[in-house]
């Protein structure tokens, strides 16, 4: 038996490898060993979700951000970006219409913008749990304070969902500006825990300056940290940002790592993700037979949502809509998937 099938009946039976075993399983990958894991993460995947996919209603509530993160179109210095921001209304008229299209959790995205104060923000969740009480509330609105986790939490948030894009410091320091700390996107995480949410990390693939020992840390930290939720995506460049000349990342490896992920933590809630979308065809439903078992089509206004461009060409309509729902069960059909309507939990 080769070195990387041993790992990869290691990470089945136990859930765990050593840093140095995740990076010698992605360095010396094959179509075999990709086959393998795939394998394995479905079988476990079944095992606790069935064939149930769950769907998140996303919407984009404003693309204004005080950060200038290297790799995003939406970077505070991008004078190309047409910005906007979503009311109250306009966000409660979103989750009215995707309560009626089915969807039972609602993931309320964002740059960092300050006009989304703990009262707004409190207030408004109050109202979407009141309106619907069967439904999940996620954010996913970037760096807070303790005591703002804490109060939104008291509000009714179920889920946050805040990636660390890399485990890696020093590769952290590269991708985004001075003001910015690894140090603290790891306390906030930290502290999403401790409060009780469901709580979601996650991190590109391919990004600049990234190898495979820092994805394999990537993993190990998933494996330590334990989280509810991990978005992976391919990195796909920004024609407005530094790294626009970059190659974008590899679907195959993204695919790979989704497998990897669903071995270490099989109760994962794992999304397809709209990168994965954008950059390979059926990307979502490859995703799918990796190991994902949740998708977030986009509940935003139409108006807004070709301004959320956090990276070229990033899919928004058509079957990432949501109100292409009926669709979208129509593909999860055609790979012996179902649609649920259901919050979708994570099963412990």
């Amino acid at each position: 038996m080769q070195k990387t099938e041993q790992l990869i009946y290691k990470l089945r039976d136990t859930h765990s490898l050593t840093t140095e075993e995740y990076e010698t399983l992605i360095t010396h990958r094959t179509p075999e060993s990709a086959g393998l894991l795939a394998a394995f993460a479905l079988v476990q995947k079944q095992q606790i979700y069935g064939n149930d996919i769950y769907v998140r209603g996303l919407i984009e509530v404003s693309n204004i951000c005080r950060n200038d993160c290297l790799y995003c179109g939406i970077r505070g210095s991008n004078k190309n970006c047409d910005r906007y921001r979503l009311t109250g209304e306009d966000i409660l008229e979103c989750c009215a219409e995707g309560y009626e299209l089915g969807f039972r959790t609602f993931v309320m995205q964002g740059g960092e913008d300050g006009t989304f104060s703990d009262a707004f923000l409190t207030d408004l969740i109050r109202e979407i749990k009141n309106r619907y009480p069967d439904c999940a509330v996620t954010l996913s609105l970037g760096e807070r304070s303790r005591d703002s986790y804490a109060a939104l939490k008291e509000a009714g948030a179920d889920r946050y969902l805040l990636r660390h894009e890399t485990a890696d410091k020093s590769h952290y320091e590269k991708l985004h500006p001075a003001n910015l700390s690894w140090d603290n996107r790891m306390r906030c995480l930290r502290d999403l825990k401790e409060l009780g949410y469901q709580t979601g990390c996650g991190f590109m693939v391919g990004s600049p300056y990234q190898t495979d020992a820092m994805l394999a840390k990537d993993l190990k930290f998933v494996e330590t940290f334990r989280p509810d939720m991990c978005g992976i995506g391919p990195f796909i460049p920004h024609k407005d940002t530094p790294f626009r000349d970059h190659p974008a990342g590899s679907v195959e490896l993204t695919l790979y790592l989704l497998s990897i992920l669903r071995l270490i933590h099989p109760p994962l809630l794992l999304p397809a993700t709209t990168a994965l979308g954008t950059l390979a065809e059926n990307g979502r439903e490859k995703g799918i037979l990796a190991g994902a078992n949740v998708v977030m089509p986009n509940l935003s206004p139409s108006a807004v949502r070709r301004k959320y461009m956090l990276y070229d060409n990033k899919l928004s309509d058509g079957a990432e809509s949501a109100q292409a729902l009926e669709t979208l069960r129509k593909r999860m059909e055609s790979i012996g998937c179902t649609v649920v309507v259901a919050r979708g939990d994570i099963k412990k």
